[in-house]
């Protein structure tokens, strides 16, 4: 519990910052890799991360969406939780060709290259709010592709909410003015 003035989210802000490692050169020389293995793995940082994270689909104590989509990979990890928290359904968002039936798809630009995401055609019924939930929020592509895909089955978004966001990239171009709960700036 938060006292009256304080952040609501420090609790998982403090667990990030503690739990969180910098790998240097990973993928590749000159990128520095946020591992979030350490967070999933201890309970009580994870548990502040996903109430943190949930914030964003309430409005005091009640739930404001239906669903929540994560995309795919570290979303679905995040994502899931926050469901249940939320007493709402998850649905994955995955790249293209991963996802048994009639799929939606959006093609969108990455820094290097171009990526597709699918969704089920009725994974998200006319009308339902829905979150997005993701680990890292870099450009914006990959959760405005997800907002698109939603849409297309007849959804409305009501927020993002992501572990971080790497300030030096233009993601609020991407999203406009979409609600964003972001929990670390890098």
């Amino acid at each position: 519990m938060t006292s009256p003035g304080e952040d609501p989210l420090a609790p998982a802000r403090d667990a990030l910052a503690r739990l969180i490692l910098d790998v240097a050169d990973y993928p590749e020389p000159g990128v520095v890799f946020k591992d979030i293995t350490p967070l999933l793995a201890d309970h009580d940082g994870l548990s502040a991360v996903v109430a943190a994270l949930a914030s964003a689909g309430r409005s005091g104590a009640d739930s404001v969406v239906d669903k929540v989509v994560g995309m795919e990979a570290r979303g679905f990890i995040l994502a899931a939780p926050v469901a249940l928290s939320l007493g709402a359904g998850f649905i994955p968002v995955r790249k293209e060709g991963k996802l048994p039936r009639e799929t939606h798809g959006v093609s969108y630009s990455l820094e290097y290259g171009e990526a597709t995401l699918e969704i089920h055609r009725d994974a998200i019924a006319p009308g339902d709010r829905v979150l997005l939930v993701d680990d890292v929020l870099a450009t914006g592509g990959t959760a405005r592709a997800t907002q698109q895909l939603v849409e297309q089955c007849g959804g409305s978004v009501v927020g993002v909410a992501v572990l971080m966001d790497l300030s030096f990239l233009p993601w609020r171009e991407a999203l406009g003015e979409l609600p964003v709960t972001t929990l670390m700036t890098v």
